[in-house]
């Protein structure tokens, strides 16, 4: 619930016209003999709470505040108005439905999932996909309809090497929302699949298939791998040389380096982290 601060001549000023260069005001104007005006007192309360860092709940009691509703020009209760940097933005009168008032609120005012995804851009504009894509898959777990959200999932996705999930993910945009950067997602994971038939990488694994028991032939493979994105591949390459040689070459600490480098919560990073502690201790 998010209790409303009532506005009086005393901080009108304060709070309409200095805090809403800050923050969003909404302003709720009633009065309290009326049941209208209390139930959507009792929706704003409940609707507005998400909002809190963003966007102050006021009221203002008309028998109370005439100057202030007469200001406003309020011809008829309930009304309530969105002001920012003192000036209304926009607003509705009378009985609305909690459907209306979440709509009216999701119009103007910055979703949660918007500042996750400013987050994930940051890490992505700084080469830190592995940083970048928990932000994208908070955001997306919240909205997982905004276009937004799916792009920046997919393009983390596919900068960590998910491929497949990218794919898949690209795969339910409809046509009518496939926009420029649509295209360019597909333009990387088309470069992605390329580079994950490279003509070293194809050496390499051949030279694999020839002599699987080359240790240092599958750390080669397996760093070619990650570098292509494939890194379960890559992790299980390592697991192998390191569960016959623990110190073998630069085995381990390849393996360990990819492990930390995947993002919190990846079923991989877990599950080999398990596994490599099983053999240390």
């Amino acid at each position: 619930m998010n209790a409303p601060i009532a506005i009086t001549l005393d901080n009108f000023q304060q709070i309409l016209l200095e805090e809403s260069k800050q923050k969003f005001i909404l302003v709720q104007f009633w009065v309290p003999e009326s049941q209208a005006c209390s139930q959507i007192t009792q929706s704003l309360s409940v609707l507005t709470a998400k909002y809190s860092e963003v966007m102050q709940y006021t009221q203002v009691n008309c028998n109370e505040q005439q100057q202030i509703a007469s200001q406003f020009g309020i011809q008829s209760l309930p009304t309530v108005m969105l002001v920012k940097d003192g000036q209304p933005v926009d607003g509705f009168a009378g009985m609305v439905e909690d459907a209306q008032i979440t709509a009216f609120l999701e119009k103007h005012l910055p979703q949660p999932e918007d500042a996750l995804l400013i987050q994930a851009q940051e890490k992505l504009n700084e080469g830190d996909a592995q940083g970048a894509l928990p932000f994208a898959q908070q955001a997306y777990a919240i909205k997982p309809e905004n276009l937004d959200c799916q792009y920046m999932l997919a393009d983390c996705q596919i900068d960590v090497g998910q491929i497949s999930a990218a794919k898949a993910l690209l795969d339910n945009i409809g046509l009518a929302d496939q926009d420029n950067r649509y295209t360019v997602l597909q333009g990387k994971i088309e470069l992605a699949e390329q580079a994950a038939e490279s003509p070293e990488l194809k050496a390499l694994q051949a030279q694999y298939d020839a002599d699987p028991t080359d240790k240092q032939i599958s750390i080669e493979l397996a760093v070619a791998l990650h570098a292509a994105h494939k890194t379960e591949e890559a992790l299980g390459l390592l697991y192998s040389v390191v569960q016959i040689d623990l110190n073998f070459g630069d085995a381990k600490k390849h393996l360990l380096d990819m492990i930390n480098a995947l993002p919190d919560g990846e079923p991989l990073k877990s599950s080999y982290r398990r596994k490599v502690y099983s053999l240390l201790y």
